[in-house]
């Protein structure tokens, strides 16, 4: 009898087929092995690419397609769609687009605005900010963002480096309008978010919105004509003095739009803001964020680490985004039932620790940690699209083709760039620490510092590694591991980053010589456990025959400081320990830090629970320690 295999013979694949399928398994097996982030390196770089050819294509068919452009457009498409939501107040892109086009017909009626002109905006995070902001920027505007925590002498700094037409403050920020308007410029016009005012020469805006009409403004005043025209000014403290006005272009804010978009979201999601929108992380990632995608934001005035899921919760929201701090003041929050019930998906930030990123995910659940790299100012980014650990993002061959940039050795007692005998910078090896530069080109411009010509050079490397070559300077000590990942290691010069802000050293330093009985200020960061960054500390050479006035210092660091700059910590010295170059020495009392069992000098705490500075003891530096100490 016939066996069924006779009956119906199986065909016999062709003698190349298994060679062909051992051939693919190891070159899989090869690939998982030595490049294991292959596939995930080719998606983010195609749509890194697939951005830049939309870009491209509007510009060789002449069309400028700004950030703005595509919010009003959405507004005609998705007029019903929640745009904002604010303390529960759903605000529509219709609502916003309507509300900013009374805005911008007010300024138009009232003041003899150019387009190109500056205006100044000092406001928290309201919806009225998002509308002021587009409702200048119809106008063809450049809009200053303010830090609403700078204060008085650094706040009038500000405003004067923008040059701006008119200055727009909410009306929960009158007490610091209060503090400048005597010193403010003359020809400055101030307008208060208020229908009455009790100050002179100042201007209400909220009765005009009321009655003013809703229709566009004429498009040719907000009708853009270049990429590189700048549309904002986000103030940054940089790595010296007072803040700085980087100028951001409309190619840069569709940059900083494009993140979340980069990172996997998409229009169902939910965003999440808590950030301030003075900072470009909210207002360019966030909001601009939210426009590219034509998704919903959930803006909050104020982070709270008490409301933060519940928050998240009631508004169904799938992308937050931090700050390290964030991350670690949630954290710390009392362990409660259901923490992992929630919709969240996506987390997109910077600064976040080792430790908070693994106990953020062990508690929060599977959310997943899109860490980036980016400065306001510059021209380099590098996103963590792969959720390694610690990591600020990957690199590769065919990335820095498009976006070149080198680590550089670093000489951190003489604070410059280490150039080897024939005068030119050289590169660390995988490993090791060195500055992070990335080329300036006309792919990658670096638009510098409104007014200040002087900053703008000082963020500038010539001749690093040949004749006419031209780098920025991050000013950011970074380290490239094998893998190709980047990991931020410190900041260079006269700066350290504390509470996610940036402090300037001479900044809190002039403020503290103001003071009568102070001969001289060393102002440095310190590290303190379970803390990201660097909290302030002061080193004080006392006058002679003076003695320290601790209310004084208290009253002096909180009137003229913002409360992330005020040093947490002072050191009394005898004599100021120089540089060879003659620069205050910071290293050896940084190593110190402030432990009074180790340190004869007199260290004092600023105890906020006492507004007061207070004899740091070593029990007091115990309960700093070990955390029961609120800093």
């Amino acid at each position: 009898m016939r066996g069924w295999d006779d009956l119906y013979p199986l065909p016999v694949p062709p003698s190349w087929v298994p060679g062909a399928a051992v051939g693919i398994l190891s070159l899989h097996f090869i690939q998982k092995l030595l490049f294991p982030y292959f596939w995930a390196d080719l998606r983010y770089l195609l749509k890194v690419l697939t951005y830049g050819l939309r870009v491209e294509m509007y510009r060789l068919q002449g069309r400028v397609v700004t950030v703005l452009d595509k919010f009003v457009k959405l507004a005609e498409k998705q007029p019903h769609k929640p745009f904002l939501i604010y303390e529960g107040t759903i605000h529509t892109y219709r609502d916003v687009d309507r509300r900013s086009n009374r805005i911008a017909q007010v300024f138009l009626q009232h003041e003899a605005l150019k387009k190109g002109d500056t205006v100044a905006l000092l406001m928290g995070n309201e919806p009225d900010f998002i509308h002021v902001w587009f409702g200048l920027a119809k106008l063809g505007c450049v809009v200053a963002f303010l830090n609403f925590n700078v204060r008085f002498r650094s706040l009038l700094h500000c405003v004067s480096s923008c040059e701006p037409k008119i200055l727009v403050v909410g009306a929960d920020l009158l007490g610091t309008l209060e503090e400048i308007l005597p010193e403010l410029q003359k020809d400055v016009s101030v307008w208060i978010m208020a229908k009455d005012s009790t100050f002179p020469s100042v201007h209400t805006l909220l009765d005009k919105i009321e009655t003013a009409s809703e229709d566009p403004v004429p498009v040719n005043r907000c009708s853009a004509t270049n990429l590189k025209s700048a549309v904002l000014y986000i103030f940054t403290s940089g790595t010296t003095g007072l803040p700085k006005a980087a100028v951001i272009s409309n190619f840069q804010v569709l940059k900083g739009a494009a993140g979340l978009w980069a990172f996997g979201a998409t229009s169902e999601d939910i965003i999440y803001i808590t950030l301030p929108l003075y900072h470009s992380a909210a207002s360019l990632l966030g909001i601009g964020g939210c426009i590219e995608l034509g998704a919903t934001c959930v803006l909050k005035k104020k982070f709270s680490a008490s409301q933060f899921w519940s928050d998240c919760k009631r508004y169904n929201v799938t992308v937050i985004q931090y700050i390290g701090e964030l991350c670690r003041y949630l954290c710390n929050q009392p362990v409660k039932e259901g923490e992992k019930n929630h919709k969240v998906r996506l987390a997109v930030g910077n600064g976040v620790r080792n430790d908070v990123w693994r106990e953020f995910l062990d508690r929060f659940g599977a959310v997943k940690i899109c860490e980036f790299y980016g400065a306001t100012e510059g021209n380099i980014c590098f996103m963590n699209h792969t959720g390694k650990i610690g990591s600020v993002g990957r690199t590769n061959f065919f990335y820095k083709l498009f976006f070149p940039f080198d680590l550089i050795k670093y000489d951190f007692q003489k604070d410059e760039p280490i150039r080897n005998k024939h005068g030119w910078c050289e590169k660390v090896k995988k490993g090791e620490a060195g500055l992070l530069i990335s080329k300036v080109n006309a792919k990658n411009p670096f638009f510098g510092y409104a007014g200040n010509k002087r900053h703008t050079e000082k963020k500038l490397l010539c001749e690093v590694f040949k004749k006419g070559d031209l780098y920025f300077n991050t000013g950011d000590i970074m380290v490239q591991d094998h893998d190709n990942f980047l990991y931020f290691w410190d900041r260079i010069g006269d700066t350290f980053r504390w509470k996610g802000e940036n402090v300037a050293t001479t900044e809190v330093s002039d403020v503290i010589v103001m003071l009568d009985f102070i001969q001289e200020a060393n102002v440095y960061g310190v590290s303190v456990p379970g803390h990201e960054g660097k909290a302030g500390m002061a080193s004080l050479i006392l006058k002679h025959n003076a003695s320290l006035d601790l209310e004084q210092m208290y009253k002096q660091v909180v009137t003229y400081l913002p409360s992330y700059a005020c040093p947490l910590f002072l050191r009394v010295q005898e004599k100021m320990e120089m540089t060879g170059t003659f620069k205050q020495q910071k290293f050896q009392l940084v190593d110190e830090g402030f432990n009074p069992s180790t340190i004869t000098d007199p260290l004092y705490f600023l105890d906020n629970s006492k507004k007061a500075y207070v004899l740091l003891t070593k029990e007091l530096h115990e309960m700093i320690l070990s955390g029961k100490m609120k800093l």
